[in-house]
């Protein structure tokens, strides 16, 4: 379980990093396309990449474009919902991302939904709904529920689109690299767009923030790894572990006030984790 608690940790402290941009003064953008160097780096050290794999006729390269497009779009939408929305909203929307698929599954695909599931499903759309009423203190109109819910559905096709790569057979450690590849060149694009002025404090933070990226990929692969016969175990442990760290660190250290019904849809986003875990 030490490998799932410092996935977890390394996911948390990923938001973190983010909500403290404004006092370290870096620049989010900026962060996120640093971010994809040193995690790109760390994925082609670590992770043997097979690049022979992605010559085969079969390479699903419109999914791995659209990946390489969304990571750093949806990263930089994670930036603004922890600073308008808080930590402890982001994380359960994070998490709760795995709603996605899910129903993707069931409505798109034909999988047959178990009960346990469905209720899931239901339970974490009403957490969602919970979850993402504004803060009082939200900045600008909207920016309370509007990023979370960007970070709920840009999360949810991610993970569909990585499973259309699975699919394929291209191995993990291969598309990882090659996504993270695109996702630099995509990030970097965008900077220069904004006619970004790069530090080198911004640029720190950033291989900072693509050192814990990649460390929340690697611990939840080793705990697989660990507890291969538990994987239940370990995707539990993950969502919810993640859900908790992230609402202690929130109101704890940040001081972030809920409101009553933000608690209940956090209650209720433990609730449908470990349900749809069941099921």
């Amino acid at each position: 379980m030490t490998f799932v608690l410092l996935a977890a940790l390394c996911s948390v402290l990923v938001s973190v990093l983010l909500k403290l941009a404004p006092r370290l003064r870096f620049d989010i953008g900026q962060a996120v396309a640093w971010n994809y160097v040193a995690a790109g780096g760390l994925a082609l050290l670590l992770l043997g990449p097979a690049p022979a794999a992605l010559r085969d006729p079969a390479t699903p390269w419109l999914a791995l474009a659209a990946l390489g497009v969304l990571l750093p779009t949806i990263f930089l939408a994670l930036g603004a919902s922890v600073r308008h929305a808080g930590i402890v909203r982001t994380d359960a929307a994070q998490r709760l991302s795995l709603l996605v698929p899910l129903l993707a599954a069931f409505t798109l695909f034909g999988e047959t939904p178990a009960p346990l599931k469905l209720a899931g499903c239901a339970l974490g759309l009403v957490a969602l709904a919970c979850m993402v009423q504004r803060p009082g203190r939200a900045p600008t109109p909207g920016a309370g529920w509007r990023y979370p819910l960007l970070v709920f559905a840009g999360f949810g096709v991610i993970d569909v689109l990585f499973k259309r790569v699975a699919a394929a057979g291209i191995p993990l450690g291969t598309a990882l690299t090659a996504t993270f590849a695109l996702a630099l060149v995509v990030a970097f694009v965008i900077q220069f767009a904004r006619r970004a002025r790069f530090t080198p404090r911004s640029a720190l933070a950033g291989l900072l923030l693509g050192l814990l990226n990649f460390g929340n990929i690697l611990f939840y692969l080793r705990a697989h790894r660990a507890l291969s016969q538990q994987p239940s175990l370990v995707f539990a442990s993950m969502n919810l572990g993640v859900v908790v760290l992230g609402a202690l660190i929130g109101i704890v250290v940040f001081r972030e006030t809920l409101g009553r019904t933000a608690t209940i849809g956090l209650l209720l986003a433990l609730a449908a984790i470990a349900l749809l875990t069941r099921g």
